[in-house]
C-alpha cells in the first residue's frame, strides 16, 4: 500500500509518501515541505500550494491520500489557514480518484510512539526509526507527513473491519475499503502497532498509554502549524 500524507500549513504544507503493510517496517518513497511566503497574497498561496499537491498525487500515485484533521486552535487565523490548505488536499485526491482519511493528531501520534500525547521531537524520532532513516526528517512538518502516512498503513484494514460492520449492523452490503467520511467516529479505536512502532520511546514518553491499550486517545485541543 502506498500512502501519501499532507500535513497541512499555508507557510509549510509537509508532503510524505511511504510504502508499507500493517505488521511490517515502511519505505520511505518521497518528503517534501511546500513553503509560501507569509508576506504574498492569500489567493497566490493556495494555488501555489494547491498546484504542488495535485503534482504530488499524480507523480506518485498514492492508494490513499491522509489529511491531518483539524479539531481547534485559539488562533483563528492559523486554523483557518490550516484548514483550508487540508481542504486542498482533499480536492486533489478527489480529483485524481484517490480515496482520502482523515487521522486526528492523537491518533498519529498513538500510532507512531504509543502515546497520544507524544511531543513533536519523539513523532520525529519514531519516524525515523520506524523508515529506517539515519536523521530525522526537517522540519517538523516533513516527520508529520510521514506520521501521517505510517499512521493510515497501520490503520487502514482495522477501519476497513470496523466500516464493514458498522454496514452490517446497518443491514447493508460491507465497503469494499474504507469511509473517510467515517473516520470521526473511529477517533476511539485503537491500532496494535507493529514491532518497529513499540520499540521503546525516549525518556520523556515513557509514561504514555500504549498504542495497544484499550484508553481512547486524548482530544487534542489545538494544532501546532508553522509560522
Amino acid at each position: 500500500m502506498r500512502v501519501l500524507g499532507v500535513d497541512p500549513g499555508l507557510t509549510r504544507c509537509g508532503v510524505g509518501v511511504v510504502d508499507g503493510a500493517p505488521g511490517r517496517r515502511c519505505g520511505l518513497v518521497h518528503v517534501d515541505v511546500i513553503r509560501t511566503p507569509a508576506d504574498a497574497e492569500l489567493g497566490s498561496r493556495l494555488m501555489a500550494i494547491a498546484d504542488a499537491l495535485a503534482v504530488a498525487v499524480e507523480q506518485f500515485r498514492p492508494d490513499f491520500v491522509a489529511v491531518e484533521r483539524v479539531f481547534a486552535q485559539h488562533n483563528v487565523r492559523t486554523v483557518m489557514g490550516t484548514a483550508q490548505v487540508a481542504g486542498l488536499a482533499l480536492v486533489a485526491a478527489t480529483r485524481a480518484g484517490v480515496p482520502v482519511a482523515m487521522h486526528t493528531p492523537s491518533e498519529v501520534k498513538a500510532a507512531v510512539t504509543g502515546s497520544g500525547s507524544a511531543d513533536k521531537a519523539q513523532v520525529g524520532t519514531m519516524v525515523a526509526r520506524i523508515l529506517g532513516l539515519g536523521a530525522v526528517p526537517k522540519p517538523a512538518d516533513a516527520a508529520d507527513a510521514l506520521a501521517l502516512a505510517i499512521c493510515h498503513v497501520w490503520r487502514a484494514p482495522t477501519q476497513a473491519r470496523l466500516a464493514a460492520a458498522l454496514d452490517r449492523g446497518r443491514g447493508g452490503a460491507p465497503r469494499s475499503g474504507p469511509d473517510p467520511a467515517s473516520s470521526s467516529a473511529l477517533d476511539g479505536d485503537r491500532f496494535r502497532t507493529s514491532a518497529a512502532g513499540r520499540e521503546a520511546l525516549p525518556a520523556a514518553a515513557g509514561s504514555g498509554p500504549d498504542a495497544a491499550g484499550s484508553g481512547a486517545p486524548e482530544r487534542d485541543r489545538s494544532k501546532a502549524v508553522g509560522e
